[in-house]
């Protein structure tokens, strides 16, 4: 039972800590990033399963996990709060060609972010870029000024 309880803290342990990287995906995580989560995991996993490395325990652990994120995968769809509790909600970092510097320093956005974004979108020139909106999942949507 302690291995539930303790695969099910990790579990929220974990989700903190990604949450608390701001709006990084999996494809835009910086190699530090990733080597930072990759870490996290493996100490949570040490810690769930402890001396007990049975075929068992570690199952008991994964199904525990599953569960809870099923759990809060059905509350989010039920309840915009949890959704926006657990993925944040879309902002905005151009509006009307004005990059927001008090949105982007809280995010740890750099402009050089918003140029990729910006050459993904088919706009060559930031300049040229009406509004930038960071998503819930950490892309960043590009709308360029119309001609």
């Amino acid at each position: 039972m302690g291995t539930v309880i303790y695969a099910i803290a990790g579990y929220f342990v974990l989700l903190l800590t990604v949450r608390s990287l701001k709006r990084r995906t999996g494809s835009s995580m910086t190699l530090f990033e990733f080597v930072f989560i990759l870490l996290i995991g493996g100490m949570i996993i040490l810690a769930t399963v402890g001396r007990d490395r049975s075929v068992t325990n570690c199952t008991c652990a994964v199904i525990a996990v599953g569960f809870v994120h099923r759990l809060l995968s059905w509350a989010k769809s039920r309840s915009p709060r949890v959704g926006r509790l657990l993925d944040g909600t879309p902002l905005v970092i151009v509006k009307k060609g004005e990059w927001q510097q008090e949105a982007a320093d809280a995010l740890r956005l750099r402009i050089e972010d918003l140029e990729v974004a910006a050459r993904e979108a088919g706009v060559r020139r930031v300049e040229d870029v009406e509004w930038a909106v960071l998503e819930r999942g950490g892309r960043i949507s590009v709308f360029g000024r119309k001609e």
